[in-house]
């Protein structure tokens, strides 16, 4: 759980940097609030979106917590302004997918991003450095 509140921190600081390293994207259709994520196929699509190489890495089982942290109620607010719907998901068994992006590699340092999938659809995601945390981008 540090690791999330060191990632939900540095969101909040590094957001506006992120947006200018970001390749190009392509626009999500209006209706993003429900993002289909319950295959491979959907969730490596997501992120080719949004013009990043995903490959899965690993996969677990996680419950979004009831109440949101101050900390983590930044989080949401990013999730929000991604429109994905991370709020409406409270006390829910979710699925957090982890994946390596192939196509980036600012400083050297490998890039991860984090696919949280419930009810089939993906409600976050964020995506940062793998040996630094302060480093930290949103797909979008």
């Amino acid at each position: 759980m540090k690791r999330y509140y060191k990632i939900i921190t540095a969101v909040s600081i590094i957001l506006v940097g992120g947006f200018i390293l970001m390749p190009e994207k392509k626009e999500l259709p209006e209706s993003s609030a429900k993002v289909p994520a319950s295959t491979v196929s959907e969730r490596i699509g997501y992120f080719a979106l949004h013009g990043w190489e995903a490959e899965e890495i690993f996969s677990k089982n996680i419950i979004i917590p009831e109440r949101f942290s101050e900390n983590y109620q930044a989080f949401v607010e990013l999730q929000d302004k991604q429109r994905l719907p991370l709020r409406e998901y409270r006390g829910k068994n979710a699925e957090l997918y982890t994946y390596r992006i192939k196509n980036y590699n600012p400083d050297n340092k490998n890039l991860l991003a984090e696919l949280i999938v419930c009810d089939g659809n993906a409600v976050s995601s964020v995506i940062y450095a793998e040996d630094d945390a302060e480093y930290i981008l949103s797909v979008q």
